[in-house]
């Protein structure tokens, strides 16, 4: 077994990046995805790509998971790759999914003599493109050291806890963000209704009391910020679909253990309408456009 070689499973829009970069940083990466059209993508780009996930797997010391929901995780996980793999192999889970279900193949993990950990990340397809993730790392003592070997060359890890803490700091993480967005969204969709431009209102709003990330690094509105996708068609860095996802993860979490999130429930149902309305594929940033559809009915 290699140290330095990486079995990558899911060539999604952020996990072919993350692999190309630790290609770039010398790791000998092997990918793999379910989809035939990303494995031919991935391999135009110059990716070695394998003819299954055990075969990506075999020989490798770390197997890093970027996969859209934790069904796919579960089935790739403990339906093939615990059965298949040396006893030494590391899993790095960077999917967003539930704490429990975290926790769960964690356990499923230990009991096969494996070592996994959960690492969400947050930073959409730029941070992905240019290796600086923030990962959000859930992990049994010693696994986090090993883990940050190989995270850290797509980005910046932080353990926040034990197993299944990275994917609870991860939903906090994105309940958060989203609420900001909509908030963000309905001041810039009040400076229209009042005629006063959105360049304005970010020159002030951008160093006063209503300053975050959503306003400073992803205005929804376009030409204030290089990198809001407001200046692109709201193409997506991360999706609405996505979104609306992850805060469905964080009502169910909330239920589970007597949290009560009304704002966040509002939020949630706002995106359900977005998704509804025009589809997912936008930016989640395109709240926006749904708010001021609201504001004209």
């Amino acid at each position: 077994m290699a140290a330095s070689r990486v079995a990558f499973i899911g060539m999604g829009r952020m996990g072919l990046p993350m692999a190309k970069n630790l290609v770039q940083k010398g790791f000998d990466v092997a990918c793999f995805d379910s989809t035939a059209a990303r494995r031919e993508i991935a391999a135009g780009e110059g990716l070695k790509v394998a003819s299954s996930a055990p075969a990506a797997a075999a020989g490798a010391s770390t197997v890093v998971t970027a996969l859209p929901a934790g069904k796919e995780v579960q089935e790739v996980l403990a339906g093939i790759l615990f059965d298949a793999v040396d006893s030494e192999t590391l899993f790095v889970d960077c999917s967003t999914i539930s704490p429990g279900t975290s926790r769960e193949l964690e356990a499923a993990a230990r009991d096969k003599g494996l070592a996994m950990v959960d690492a969400p990340m947050s930073g959409g397809v730029p941070g992905a493109r240019a290796g600086t993730l923030t990962f959000m790392v859930g992990a049994g003592d010693g696994d986090f050291e090993r883990a940050a070997v190989v995270l850290g060359a797509m980005g910046r890890p932080k353990k926040v806890g034990g197993p299944g803490s990275g994917s609870a700091a991860k939903l906090c993480n994105n309940l958060m963000m989203a609420i900001q967005m909509v908030a963000v969204s309905e001041g810039f969709t009040l400076a229209k209704a009042l005629g006063l431009d959105h360049r304005d209102l970010f020159a002030v709003a951008s160093t006063s009391t209503s300053q975050c990330w959503s306003m400073t690094s992803y205005a929804p509105v376009p030409d204030v910020v290089p990198t809001s996708p407001a200046n692109r068609n709201f193409e997506a860095g991360f999706s609405g679909s996505l979104m609306h996802k992850d805060l469905r993860l964080a009502l169910d979490a909330a239920a589970a253990n007597d949290a009560t999130l009304p704002v966040g429930t509002r939020v949630a149902d706002l995106y359900a309408d977005m998704i509804n309305a025009d589809g997912g594929d936008a930016d989640f940033s395109a709240i926006i456009t749904h708010l001021h559809r609201l504001s004209r009915s």
